[in-house]
């Protein structure tokens, strides 16, 4: 019996010298196999998959895409980490009572590529008979049918709403839809967008739009796509992408079938019969009917009249609404009502669970708004992941993966640290892996903050400055930036945190500015400067230096008094009068400046 052919793993692109080595032959056979089939190359000389794979069969070998391997693994991994986030939603229920539920559908892509449109037209085309002419109102999602199966969209395009969901704790969505135009072909947020998806492990499918433009390229788009290694499955990839015309409403038929291809591979199930779990779309004060909120189900089955919590809102379902405003009185996974009967609106994002009474769910919720108060006055910001924090989280089990969202100053930059990233990976004897979500070239911007938050992931800088939308931004999500110069620095305290041997670094942060307008001598109350806060606000609690032009006169004193006319206070805002005290200061002169700052974690 004959033996099987040996596999051989083959790069993109390798030497005459690699390729021997693959193949356990010598350059010189290989080179002439080479010359066999018209092709001249030197031992040194690069050869491409394709010329390789042929030499390959010849000598007796299977050859594979390295790069196709890696990326089917790639998918796998993926398709085990969307298994893990959607257990959320049905964890405790037992497999068998599991059955297939409708998919959840976004669409994300660059903001002038027919996202709107492409949705407006699902609607007409998809949506039951009977219902397209007839929606009264907007409730962020709506169901649509094609060939007997329901598929639900969220009527919310942009990856910020998307990842806005994502950051509050909800997955989103169950598949998007990358759209691209033909005629514009694959732009900057076209990229955010495919970031923000991949960071989320949900599979996508490419609607090529706007294939009746005369300069309409939608080669130039898949090309430009597998570029960024989204392979369309007419090149052998896994990547459905469909050209659509979304005037005429061509195409849009093979798109819902493609979504229902999909749908089907990922297993998207739910027990309409367990535990009631789901997400909070949007919502609204109506004058005339009060909080109206749309929920989406995701596990269980709503009814009317049921007591749900919703982040800090609660209340009971006094009446359900279809997106053709139609009442209901039950909601099954993966529809979306609007619901009246909560008494706030709850954020976007959070999700919603039914409890036994209306009592416990005023309970609960007013429970998490003293916890909410609590991180407001307590002045902590909400951390989403640190370096020093992150091997607590592998220790606990939550975690195997470090996500790190990469910028740098020059091309040349990405390849090096990305590459020694991987090897870090490879290096670390628990299995911890760091998974780059983004890679590119330029400042940090208040986006790159963003796919952090929602991927509770870290800002990596590479001489690359911080705008100052992301600078708050990350302030106030409590994303990490870490900045480097230096190459070898950056990869240290990389590996560093994988072996949870990062100490935590602080330095000063100013909070606020006063100038110093007029002094007060009070008996036994020393020297009080009367102020005017210029920027941010003084605290009672901080710290204080005073600075007469370049020149710091007093450093890192206590604040013993902060005053508002015969008020003592905790804290004055920029553009407000107060009188302020430092504890054994007494020389202030008009034009002082006295800057309060506090003790912060810092890179």
């Amino acid at each position: 019996m004959a033996e099987a052919p040996k596999e051989v793993l083959v790069p993109d692109y390798l030497t005459v010298r690699e390729l021997a080595e693959l193949t356990d032959s010598s350059p010189i056979d290989v080179m002439k196999r080479l010359i066999s089939n018209g092709i001249m190359a030197s031992i040194s000389q690069q050869i491409d998959f394709d010329t390789a794979a042929i030499v390959v069969e010849e000598m007796g070998f299977t050859a594979h895409s390295a790069t196709a391997v890696a990326a089917a693994e790639e998918e796998e991994k993926r398709a085990e980490q969307r298994e893990e986030q959607r257990s959320v939603m049905y964890e405790g229920e037992a497999a068998a009572s599991l059955v297939a539920r409708p998919p959840i559908i976004t669409i994300l892509g660059h903001v002038d590529h027919g996202k709107t449109t492409l949705l407006d037209t699902i609607r007409k085309t998809a949506v039951a008979e009977g219902e397209a002419g007839g929606i009264t109102q907007h409730i962020g999602a709506y169901q649509a049918q094609h060939d007997g199966q329901t598929l639900t969209f969220l009527d919310t395009p942009g990856h910020e709403a998307f990842t806005a969901m994502r950051a509050r704790g909800a997955q989103g969505a169950d598949i998007a839809i990358l759209v691209v135009a033909a005629d514009d072909g694959v732009m900057p947020t076209t990229r955010e967008a495919l970031d923000h998806a991949q960071a989320a492990n949900v599979p996508l499918v490419v609607a090529i739009t706007k294939v009746d433009r005369n300069n309409a390229n939608p080669d130039l788009v898949k090309q430009q796509l597998a570029e960024l290694e989204l392979i369309p499955d007419d090149w052998d990839g896994t990547t459905m992408m469909i050209p659509v015309n979304s005037l005429s409403g061509d195409g849009i038929d093979d798109l819902l079938e493609a979504l229902i291809l999909v749908a089907d591979e990922n297993h998207i199930v739910a027990n309409p019969k367990g535990a009631l779990r789901g997400t909070v779309i949007e919502s609204e004060v109506d004058r005339n009917r009060g909080t109206m909120t749309t929920l989406l189900v995701m596990n269980g089955t709503m009814k009317r009249g049921d007591a749900i919590v919703a982040g800090t809102s609660y209340g009971r379902i006094k009446a359900m609404f279809d997106s053709a405003g139609n009442p209901v009185t039950v909601a099954l996974p993966s529809t979306p009502v609007a619901v009246l009967g909560l008494d706030s609106p709850p954020a976007p994002g959070v999700l919603f669970e039914v409890v036994d009474s209306d009592k416990l769910a005023r309970n609960v919720a007013d429970a998490r708004k003293v916890e909410e108060r609590a991180r407001h006055f307590g002045g902590h910001a909400p951390v989403s992941l640190t370096l020093e924090d992150f091997i607590k989280q592998v220790q606990a089990g939550a975690t195997k993966e470090l996500a790190v969202v990469l910028k740098t100053d020059v091309q040349g930059s990405i390849q090096p640290i990305t590459d020694g990233l991987k090897n870090i990976s490879a290096r670390n004897e628990e299995g911890i892996e760091v998974r780059v979500l983004r890679q590119e070239v330029g400042r940090i911007t208040e986006s790159d903050v963003m796919l952090a938050s929602a991927s509770s992931a870290v800002v990596l800088g590479f001489n690359v400055s911080v705008d100052n939308a992301a600078q708050s931004s990350a302030d106030v999500q409590g994303v990490e930036i870490r900045k480097y110069n230096i190459i070898y620095k950056l990869f240290e305290d990389i590996e560093l945190a994988l072996h949870g041997m990062l100490d935590p670094k602080y330095g000063n942060q100013v909070i606020g500015v006063a100038e110093v307008r007029q002094t007060f001598r009070i008996p036994r109350g020393g020297v009080i400067a009367g102020c005017m806060i210029k920027e941010g606000e003084a605290r009672r609690n901080a710290k204080a230096r005073v600075k007469r032009g370049d020149k710091v006169t007093v450093d890192e004193v206590d604040v013993s008094s902060l005053k508002r006319f015969q008020d003592d206070v905790r804290e004055v805002r920029s553009g407000f009068e107060c009188g302020i005290g430092l504890a054994g200061v007494s020389d202030f002169r008009e034009g002082d400046l006295i800057e309060f700052f506090v003790r912060v974690r810092v890179n």
